[in-house]
């Protein structure tokens, strides 16, 4: 082999060396991203709500006819894995609540201690204690409610739509008030309320976003 075929032979050689080299780098690092991703995909995620474009909207009705608000989310957050809800607490600001027709005297008969006692009980809490999966878009959220000092288990299906800007859990929950001792024009407590019986259950309307921290 002449100097010529020598010089060529070398040049090719460390050409198939540094390819080899630079294959064997890419290899590991998609190696790498895929252990990671693997490692992170069904690691436990807390996310934490955006109170300012959340919605809670509430209806109570009765036998004349019925009223609808809203209310303000205080703070809340939850853990997430395997497409499920592991845990989370949400706290309601009792102090919020408005009637779509702005009565400022039926706010404050709502507030009072014929209802919500607002002034000993300013703040409602929903502790979540897990969910079925939501892999399919829906899912059953359990947990505990408590309004005026009573707390009670409930459940509820609910809706996830992934979004650029989090992701939104929306609920219609049915809430039995008899069972917090909210007893003002309830059927379940007194006779003879006649058109002024005022129905045990209200809903809340929810629109939830969550958001990474």
């Amino acid at each position: 082999m002449n100097s010529a075929e020598l010089n060529k032979f070398s040049v090719c050689y460390v050409y198939e060396e540094n390819q080899i080299l630079t294959n064997m780098k890419n290899t590991l690092s998609v190696l790498a991203l895929t252990l990671l991703f693997t490692g992170t995909s069904n690691a436990q995620v807390k996310l934490t709500a955006n109170k300012e474009k959340s919605k809670l909207s509430w209806l109570g009705e009765k036998v004349m006819g019925q009223h609808t608000g809203s209310i303000s989310l205080k703070e809340g957050w939850l853990n997430w894995k395997d497409n499920q809800i592991v845990s989370g607490e949400f706290l309601i600001d009792m102090a919020s609540l408005k009637d779509d027709e702005g009565s400022e005297r039926l706010e404050g008969h709502l507030k009072s201690e014929d209802f919500f006692g607002v002034e000993k009980y300013p703040v409602s809490r929903f502790e979540i204690t897990g969910s079925t999966s939501f892999e399919r878009g829906s899912g059953i959220v359990k947990g505990n409610l408590t309004i005026k000092g009573v707390t009670n288990p409930i459940e509820f299906k609910a809706t996830l739509q992934n979004t650029d800007e989090g992701t939104w859990f929306y609920a219609n929950i049915v809430v039995d008030r008899s069972k917090f001792n909210l007893r003002y024009g309830s059927g379940s407590f007194f006779d003879n309320l006649g058109d002024k019986t005022i129905y045990d259950e209200f809903k809340i309307k929810v629109n939830l976003l969550v958001q990474k921290t």
